[in-house]
Order: C-alpha cells, then sequence, then structure tokens
C-alpha cells in the first residue's frame, strides 16, 4: 500500500495591527508565503513523510532569514537596543518603533564576479533579517535615534509620558551612520 502524506501549515493571522504601515505587512506577509512555499517543497522532496512539518518550516525560515541577536538595556530614562548586523548598510536596514514594539527589517545583496578569459562566473546573494520585539515600557517614537557603526545598530528610545504612550502610532525611524 502507498503511503501519502498531506501538508499542513498553521493558520496566517491576517488582522492588520494599527501600529505597523501597511507596507511593512505586505513585505512580511510576502516573507511568509515563500518560506510557506519552500517549507512545502522540503517536505514534498523528503517524500512527504508527516511529522517533520516544523523542522521543514525552520529549514526554510533558516535559508530565508538570518539570526539578529540583541541586546535590551533599560535605564530610568531611555530604553537602549544594540543589533548585531554586520555587512548592512544604513539603507538597507528599515525600523520601525511603536510605543511598545520595534520592528528591525533588512535586506542587502552581495555581488561576485570573476572574470577569466572568456569565462564569466557571477553570482548574486540576498540576505534578510526580520525581528519584532516587544519593550519593557512606552517609549517615545518622536525622539528615537538610530545609529550604525562597525556592524552594531543603536536604537536610542526615550521612555514615552503617560499622554505620548496613549497614542498607537508606530513611527519609521532614519538610522544614521555613527562617526568613528
Amino acid at each position: 500500500m502507498k503511503e501519502s502524506g498531506l501538508a499542513v501549515q498553521p493558520a496566517r493571522d491576517t488582522s492588520v495591527q494599527k501600529d505597523a504601515p501597511a507596507d511593512l505587512i505586505e513585505r512580511v506577509n510576502s516573507l511568509y508565503d515563500r518560506i510557506a512555499r519552500r517549507a512545502y517543497e522540503i517536505f514534498d522532496g523528503n517524500g512527504r513523510v508527516t511529522g517533520r512539518g516544523l523542522a521543514d518550516w525552520l529549514q526554510a525560515e533558516q535559508e530565508f532569514l538570518r539570526p539578529l541577536h540583541l541586546e535590551i538595556s533599560d535605564s530610568p530614562a531611555a530604553l537602549t537596543v544594540r543589533a548585531e548586523v554586520p555587512g548592512y548598510k544604513t539603507n538597507d536596514l528599515e525600523i520601525n518603533v511603536a510605543p511598545h514594539r520595534v520592528t528591525i527589517m533588512g535586506t542587502r545583496e552581495t555581488k561576485k564576479e570573476s572574470k577569466t578569459k572568456e569565462i564569466i562566473y557571477s553570482e548574486t546573494c540576498s540576505d534578510q533579517i526580520l525581528r519584532v520585539f516587544d519593550l519593557p515600557a512606552a517609549v517615545d517614537r518622536v525622539r528615537v535615534k538610530a545609529t550604525l557603526k562597525d556592524g552594531v545598530l543603536d536604537l536610542e528610545m526615550p521612555k514615552a509620558t503617560p499622554a505620548d504612550a496613549a497614542k498607537a502610532d508606530s513611527k519609521a525611524v532614519k538610522v544614521e551612520p555613527q562617526a568613528a
């Protein structure tokens, strides 16, 4: 008797959060769809063996996203986030800050070319990072300062007053290169 399998994907929450811009939601949904397609390809390539859905999903996710290591510090006046983003430039990163949440997204492309006689070798690689995390306290989105130096992104986020924390809008933050 031939064994068959069924690929089951977790249901995707399609509700739109008010603190995230539509473009960001669209890009995250697109990334989710690409990961889902790749997870199914892995499932199909492994003979459609059931019980490995999570492993297939994590393998697909690992092919699209690289880990982003964070350090969050809390002081009486501000929160500070340090994120390791080696190889990313200021124009590769997009930071979105809401009162209690930060989204860091980045895309970079690297190109390699090798020309010898009549043979041309060309390779393009794309890396992406995506990290969304909640903050332990509300921050003032207007006064957030982002700097990038030596592959480390620093976010200085002053804590918000209760009146500022009530506003649920998010704000895109421009990343500035830090002077040496």
